[in-house]
């Protein structure tokens, strides 16, 4: 079995191209582009949900599309969205800030 190429990346490499040409006001996401799944582009926003609705309603992606679930054992939110565009999949991750973490960290800068 062969190494996949550069080549294999073709669809989300040319939406990255798109999307940074048609959005370079929006906020920058952490981007993933794998060989594991050479049609998928995600855009994952950590703690920044109003980047993460930015890009959702850029997007024109329906609020009712999108799946919330909990992980971890209830510490992180994921909100998804998934939609096709210019030949690719888009995968658009949001990872809220959970209300634990900011308590923590409000009582870290009170004591501070």
């Amino acid at each position: 079995m062969s190494a996949p190429t550069l080549g294999a990346l073709g669809a989300p490499l040319q939406l990255l191209r798109m999307f940074s040409a048609e959005y370079p006001h929006l906020s920058a996401p952490s981007l993933d582009i794998s060989t594991v799944y050479p049609d998928r582009l995600t855009l994952s926003f950590h703690n920044d949900l109003s980047g993460f609705e930015a890009w959702r309603d850029a997007l024109g992606i329906a609020t009712e599309s999108v799946t919330h679930h909990v992980q971890c054992d209830g510490h992180t939110q994921v909100l998804k969205a998934v939609a096709d565009y210019a030949g690719a999949r888009l995968h658009l991750v949001g990872y809220p800030e959970s209300p634990a973490a900011g308590a923590v960290r409000s009582r870290a800068e009170a004591e501070g």
